[in-house]
């Protein structure tokens, strides 16, 4: 089974809420996984040749939350290329707000323009039609720990 590394990004909690759920699912799947609220860029690396699940909430105009976005920027101005990197992404939001999921898509998009392969179709969840984002999610993230191996 795979080694698998989550890196969340939350402000109220809820994409909190979803990461352990992720951990729970994909733990009873065989698979190695821990849970990074705030990730560093060595913590990252430890996954360079593995599996990284972000799972980040959307702040403002489309901003990542505080907790993650040191560790997006690290990965952008360090990083360059990871082509070993398998990942998945699920992005939080507020589609009453113009940037919709913006910081889960900026980071799918820096996660591809680095050349990481990304598993599946990145997980949308909007909070004008989910309360409970952790029990939305549980099937992405079962498929998504089958892509994992």
């Amino acid at each position: 089974m795979a080694k698998i590394g989550i890196f969340v990004g939350t402000v109220y909690g809820n994409a909190q809420m979803v990461a352990e759920e992720a951990q729970t699912l994909l733990q009873e799947q065989g698979h190695d996984v821990a849970v990074f609220d705030e990730g560093t860029l060595d913590e990252w690396q430890n996954y360079e040749q593995g599996h990284v699940l972000v799972v980040t909430s959307t702040t403002g105009q489309g901003d990542l939350p505080d907790s993650i976005e040191p560790l997006f920027y690290d990965i952008k101005d360090s990083l360059g290329h990871q082509p070993g990197l398998r990942y998945g992404v699920i992005a939080l939001g507020d589609s009453s707000y113009e940037n919709f999921c913006g910081a889960g898509k900026k980071f799918d998009a820096l996660l591809q323009e680095q050349g990481a392969t990304r598993l599946g179709d990145i997980l949308i969840i909007d909070a004008t039609e989910v309360s409970e984002p952790e029990v939305f999610a549980a099937d992405w993230i079962k498929h998504w720990g089958s892509l994992a191996g």
